[in-house]
């Protein structure tokens, strides 16, 4: 694993805008800026962290932590679904097939948990029992496991995603009825998969979320990225009986603290200007990023310090 030092001293070095590469057709997302290539994609992953549908810092590699860990992620699936892959050209870009979009996330949790104010948690502490369509039952504690997996999906938004059940969204017209049943089952096999190998590398995939399109031919296709720190939660396996036991939250190695911190120190979602996270932490987040993917991937992480990522990304670039 890189050392902390390597960490602290990029700590400037973060990739948080890609207007600087002379390709046409950018759109900027949350963390992945797109280019449209035509009947391609161009996907760059930077290293802005969002959280509450707000930037609260860059991190340093987190983007191609991100990137690398969804490239090993859509190998270690494509039994189960088609995946948008063409290759990686660099560290912290995907080249893509351009795929029609479900406007549909398909979030699947593992357990009760979750700090957000559309997490599963919150609502159940706020009385809610009928989630997403799905009935829980009174009593059931923070970080507690499901009986069974579940689907909670939202709405795809810009803004702010919002729940919504499968009946609405096959009444609604937002997916049809035969389809649905497809991504549902999909989605359910993705997570089980998922959960299966964290658990052989002592994790716990606790939720994530998939994002599905359909390419050219009318296949459906798992697109965006998949059970990343991102788009995912995880748990020390070893240390989550003990904890939950004693009504302690499980030992992570996700972006939640980072949340946590902005949710104590400010309102992440009314405060106009946001407090600058503290070095330290950011440089702990890179930490934790590096260490999922080493610990998932079996592999080292390995990263180029003789050039900015800018100066590497328009040289692998050049001919896209």
């Amino acid at each position: 694993m890189i050392s902390k030092e390597t960490i602290a001293t990029n700590l400037n070095n973060c990739l948080n805008s890609t207007e600087f590469l002379a390709i046409k057709n950018r759109k900027a997302g949350k963390v992945r800026d797109q280019f449209d290539l035509g009947d391609k994609l161009l996907l760059i992953t930077t290293d802005r962290q969002s959280a509450f549908d707000r930037i609260l810092a860059q991190v340093p590699f987190k983007g191609q932590v991100l990137n690398q860990v969804s490239a090993w992620w859509f190998e270690q699936t494509k039994d189960i679904v088609k995946n948008h892959v063409i290759s990686i050209p660099d560290p912290n870009a995907t080249l893509a097939k351009k795929c029609k979009v479900f406007p549909i996330e398909f979030v699947m949790r593992g357990y009760l948990t979750g700090s957000t104010s559309t997490s599963a948690w919150t609502q159940y502490k706020d009385g809610k029992r009928n989630i997403c369509g799905n009935i829980l039952p009174d009593g059931m504690l923070k970080n507690q496991k499901f009986e069974k997996n579940i689907l909670t999906p939202t709405t795809k938004d810009d803004e702010h995603d919002e729940n919504i059940s499968a009946k609405e969204i096959v009444e609604q017209g937002i997916i049809p009825a035969d389809k649905w049943e497809k991504l549902s089952k999909i989605s359910f096999a993705l997570f089980e998969r998922g959960q299966q190998i964290a658990s052989q590398h002592g994790l716990i995939l606790v939720d994530t979320k998939y994002e599905f399109g359909e390419d050219a031919n009318g296949e459906i296709t798992l697109i965006d990225e998949i059970h990343t720190p991102d788009s995912s939660r995880y748990w020390l396996l070893d240390k989550y009986d003990e904890n939950f036991a004693q009504g302690k939250d499980p030992e992570n190695i996700d972006k939640e603290f980072l949340r946590l911190w902005f949710r104590d120190n400010c309102d992440p979602y009314k405060d106009k200007v946001l407090p600058k996270a503290p070095d330290e932490l950011v440089a702990e987040l890179s930490r934790r990023y590096i260490l999922l993917y080493e610990t998932i991937t079996g592999k080292e992480f390995s990263v180029d310090t003789s050039q900015t990522i800018s100066q590497r990304l328009k040289k692998n670039l050049a001919g896209i």
